[in-house]
């Protein structure tokens, strides 16, 4: 007799010798659709080039997982960039979902195809940011059978829109694993006059913090081409009542076009280091 089977949304769970997921991921060659939970995560933190960033206490709970299931958010394709972006969502012991979000695009050097994880929406829109083309006009109509949004590809338009000056935005502050949020920001930052301990001394005090994208634009560059900038401000809330922020500068102003993370705790050296940036050859 066949072991019964219960339907999650689009997605079929099997019920056997633990819960599997029939995982709607077509493009991957090497998928197994019976794969079990436990190799699926073991294929995604594989393949990703961030999966350091993950918070400890997220893989924790994530190789807990009876059952999974993926779903496709987000696709975009022109002749420069092919990007998709798919949510991954874990089933719990407790009964609890937990969901990963996953970013797929050919923007590395040759077209080679990249992974990211992320463990919340606002961090792959960031992410999306960052690509040759920018965000979507329109994340929301940029979906699964949706049709392109039609500023898609319009490098000029993109780069008008980054330009505008962005609204303040209220300060709310979100306990998140917050001192750990600021060790990996300190961790990928490249620059020789990074924070030193000091400063990673007082944010392990820090219980919440709040992101804010302070700047983005292209910017050209002496040579003829262009290059992306975006400037974050990373704000904490201490135990002891007190406000850090750590400044971040997202660039692709190197030599061979790659992206380079920068982290300083002005803004005034923030925003001078993009300015001497900006002159690379």
């Amino acid at each position: 007799m066949s072991a019964p089977r219960a339907t999650l949304s689009k997605h079929q769970v099997t019920c056997g010798d633990g819960l599997e997921t029939l995982l709607n991921d077509p493009k991957d060659p090497s998928h197994d659709p019976y794969e079990t939970t436990e190799t699926h995560l073991e294929r995604l933190l594989g393949r990703a080039l961030n999966s350091f960033d993950l918070p400890d206490s997220v893989i924790e709970r994530l190789e807990t997982a009876l059952a999974h299931s993926t779903a496709l958010y987000s696709s975009h394709h022109s002749a420069a960039l092919h990007r998709t972006t798919y949510r991954h969502t874990y089933l719990l012991p407790d009964g609890s979902a937990l969901g990963l979000w996953e970013l797929v695009h050919n923007s590395g050097r040759g077209g080679a195809e990249q992974h990211e994880l992320y463990t919340e929406e606002a961090e792959v829109r960031l992410a999306v940011s960052r690509l040759p083309e920018g965000p979507s006009p329109d994340w929301s109509g940029d979906r699964d059978g949706g049709a392109p949004s039609a500023g898609d590809g319009d490098l000029e338009l993109l780069s008008s829109l980054f330009a505008r000056p962005i609204p303040a935005q209220p300060r709310m502050y979100v306990p998140d694993n917050s001192d750990d949020h600021a060790r990996r920001v300190l961790r990928r930052a490249e620059n020789a006059d990074r924070p030193g301990e000091a400063m990673a001394g007082r944010l392990r005090l820090a219980f919440a913090h709040h992101i804010t994208q302070a700047l983005g634009r292209q910017c050209p560059l002496e040579g003829g081409r262009d290059a992306g900038f975006t400037l974050y401000e990373h704000q904490f809330l201490l135990l002891d009542g007190s406000e850090v922020s750590l400044w971040e500068v997202e660039h692709t102003a190197t030599p061979d076009g790659r992206h380079m993370c920068e982290v300083y705790e002005s803004e005034r050296a923030a925003r001078d280091a993009m300015e001497s940036r900006s002159r690379v050859r």
